[in-house]
């Protein structure tokens, strides 16, 4: 993926495919979320070895819709791309179930690179003519990575000067972001009375074997119940343990919502960085109200 994190926040975070942090939905207290049609997988044609040859098409990163052409991810995700790469949004419930399915008929897939490259363009544009993705153009904080303070981790997918836009293709309602502030003006008490959820398409929690640790699963949108831990002025902490009735996030759901309900109304609070290596206790995620994150929203949405 070739992307990286804050070095403060990288520590003992894996790498999903050659060198990014991202985090998923983990197995346990975990359902399928069919009715967050506004969470999607981002997903990319691209060079991951840097030959000249496009080599990988897949799922990486989880994000939302916040309006009708604007998706809302990590910085991290949407960085280090090389001129040829391509970028694509799937609201589609399970993105590694089509590509599985594409493959099974079609493939394997060549080895060799120019074969390979061939095949995987055929592949996207048979995704792009089922409407199973749509492509878009990808941005990110310009002061990415930033500091542990504030690492500007926040980047999107727009879709403004394409033809074909998320909805004109999926039926969903863009989610609602936080006023200015609204996290601090709540205070830690209210935040913690409040009921939390995250949303994304990654891989479980860590599995003991032969070899060390691994995340198998991924691809498919679910939803897990966290808890309220703590608050700073650019990040919220979740909790996710699995013996509190808790799931949480882990490798493939980086930029994917953490939703706070205030009112009867799920409100997009923060999107998931990071959190721990075997995805076992903490959610770390990037909050949305502050004024470095709206900041940045601000030339691609109306904020509230």
């Amino acid at each position: 993926m070739r992307r990286t994190l804050v070095a403060a926040l990288a520590a003992g975070v894996l790498a999903l495919l050659t060198a990014a942090p991202s985090s998923a939905i983990n197995t346990y207290n975990s359902a399928p979320a069919p009715e967050r049609t506004e969470v999607g997988a981002f997903v990319g044609l691209y060079d991951r070895d840097g030959d000249g040859y496009l080599d990988r098409f897949r799922w990486y990163c989880s994000g939302t819709m916040i309006d009708d052409d604007t998706y809302l991810t990590a910085a991290h995700c949407t960085t280090g791309g090389l001129p040829d790469d391509r970028y694509f949004v799937s609201l589609e419930q399970d993105v590694q179930g089509l590509l599985d399915d594409y493959d099974a008929v079609n493939g394997p897939a060549p080895t060799e690179p120019a074969a390979l490259q061939a095949y995987l363009e055929t592949k996207t544009q048979y995704f792009l003519d089922q409407g199973w993705i749509v492509e878009g153009t990808p941005y990110q904080d310009s002061a990415y990575p930033g500091t542990s303070a504030d690492s500007h981790d926040i980047g999107v997918v727009d879709f403004a000067d394409w033809e074909t836009n998320p909805q004109d293709v999926w039926d969903f309602t863009p989610a609602s972001l936080p006023t200015a502030g609204q996290l601090d003006e709540l205070g830690s008490r209210a935040l913690d009375a409040a009921e939390w959820w995250t949303v994304g398409y990654g891989t479980s929690e860590a599995l003991r074997g032969p070899g060390g640790h691994t995340h198998p699963g991924g691809g498919e949108r679910l939803k897990a119940l966290v808890d309220f831990n703590a608050i700073n002025p650019t990040w919220v902490r979740l909790a996710m343990n699995a013996s509190r009735g808790l799931g949480g996030a882990c490798y493939g759901d980086s930029g994917g919502p953490n939703f706070v309900e205030l009112d009867g109304e799920l409100v997009l609070a923060a999107t998931t960085i990071t959190g721990d290596a075997p995805c076992y206790a903490t959610n770390v995620a990037y909050r949305l109200d502050t004024e470095s994150a709206r900041e940045f929203l601000e030339p691609f949405v109306d904020l509230p």
